[in-house]
């Protein structure tokens, strides 16, 4: 349910934005705005309002929206109104009007990370844990316990900093700078991102580099359980501090999970200690297959220490001006990267598994509202730049192919054919419908296979 409801908060809030910037800028230029419409079909709801009588419009499917505007090539204009209609506008009018709704969403992006910078941006710390041999890293001679402060010369404060900066840059090079550091000594690495391919973008390619994320020796105390799974049928509570398993010591809550992982559907003798009282319990951890290996579950969490956690994470706030910077910054570098992976995805670099539709968008806005408001606003950030990025495209029937066409009015003195035009539409229309199978086609596939 919540994924629904974040869903349509999510196109309400992007598509609303994106007409509104449409209407409010026509209306400044002085044209007639007829409709606002959010959303496409059968009206769900309609009212006149204003000198105008504009009708705003909320229609039953939400996937888009759209403003009209009086023009003569549409309908006949009454003599009076001629001035008003859209295609009597100067050239400079019409660019303004057709701009404004991508530059509606990229403003909404930048007042919206502004949000985030201001109240705190909290991270995991980019200490190096284990590093397998032969990694890239390993080769590098990156170092459990380093912190990483700078990527090729990018100042980095979190685990979400470096996988930003190391996407950018594999764009770029092969090859980074990485900065870290160790007891007050700053070292200097070379790491090779050669092993890293476009289809590496969709999961957790800093493992495959060997940056693992540095996990404390944390003790084996349980936190919660889930209910009717293996920890609670053995009678396991919230508290319990294990000892052994099968007479094998648990000296760190990464030992018993390692336990647990090797023994599915095997009956394991864990003793522990509750309210100073050791006791002895059975317990059969669940089979559970994982990447077609069965591995154990038990259901258990650990039981987090605050004092512990908070060593490990960052909270960076910035003052209003500095996070409006930042937040222009923001939008700016999101933008150049979204046209470098499509430009990327045209050239065959990188995978158009990387496109997303409805379902995936669905999908992630019910995560990022489950995962908090800062992650949600978030996520609205960058689907919104996304939403501006795609419309700004030179494609006819998106907002980038009205500006081409403007463009081309410029340099050659008037206006585009509508034979022309029509032929765009068709050609636009077609790589529309081919951009949205790729998506729809990704979607059930991310379905299918998880």
């Amino acid at each position: 349910m919540l994924t629904v409801v974040s869903f349509l908060v999510t196109l309400g809030i992007l598509i609303t934005v994106h007409e509104y910037g449409h209407y409010q800028v026509a209306r400044w230029c002085g044209v007639k705005v007829l409709k606002f419409s959010i959303g496409f079909g059968k009206p769900l709801f309609a009212k006149k309002l204003g000198n105008d009588q504009t009708e705003y419009v909320l229609a039953a499917l939400p996937l888009g929206g759209y403003v009209k505007m009086l023009d003569e090539r549409e309908a006949p204009v009454e003599e009076h109104e001629v001035s008003r209609a859209f295609n009597r506008q100067p050239v400079w009018k019409r660019i303004a009007i057709v701009s404004a709704g991508p530059a509606a969403n990229l403003i909404l992006a930048v007042l919206l990370y502004w949000v985030i910078f201001m109240s705190g941006v909290t991270g995991v710390k980019p200490i190096i844990g284990d590093i397998p041999q032969d990694s890239p890293a390993a080769q590098a001679s990156i170092k459990s316990g380093e912190l990483i402060t700078s990527v090729n010369n990018t100042a980095v404060a979190s685990w979400q900093d470096v996988r930003w900066v190391l996407v950018q840059q594999k764009l770029k090079s092969n090859h980074v700078e990485i900065e870290a550091s160790i007891n007050g000594q700053s070292y200097i690495h070379e790491l090779s991102l050669d092993s890293i391919t476009d289809s590496d973008f969709e999961s957790d390619f800093l493992t495959k580099l060997g940056l693992t994320t540095y996990q404390p020796d944390l003790q084996p105390k349980i936190g919660d359980i889930t209910a009717g799974s293996a920890a609670e049928k053995a009678g396991m509570k919230t508290g319990d501090l294990v000892l052994s398993v099968n007479d094998q010591g648990i000296g760190h809550w990464e030992n018993f999970v390692n336990v647990i992982r090797q023994h599915p559907s095997q009956r394991l003798d864990v003793k522990l200690v509750r309210d100073n009282k050791t006791i002895n319990l059975f317990v059969t951890p669940d089979a559970i297959d994982d990447n077609g290996k069965q591995i154990g579950r038990v259901g258990a969490a650990y039981q987090v220490d605050p004092a512990v956690i908070d060593q490990f994470l960052v909270d960076v706030k910035y003052s209003p001006l500095t996070a409006l910077s930042k937040a222009a910054d923001k939008t700016w570098e999101t933008s150049i990267f979204s046209l470098k992976m499509l430009g990327s995805m045209l050239t065959g670099d990188v995978s158009w598994r990387g496109l997303s539709g409805p379902v995936t968008i669905a999908s992630y806005a019910g995560q990022s509202a489950h995962m908090g408001i800062k992650a949600f606003i978030g996520f609205l950030a960058l689907v919104s730049i996304s939403l501006g990025v795609l419309n700004l495209l030179p494609v006819p029937v998106l907002d980038g192919g009205h500006l081409l066409y403007y463009m081309i009015e410029i340099f050659k003195g008037s206006p585009v054919s509508d034979k022309a035009m029509e032929m765009g539409q068709r050609v636009g229309f077609a790589l529309l419908g081919l951009l949205m199978a790729c998506a729809f086609y990704n979607d059930i596939n991310r379905l299918i296979t998880g």
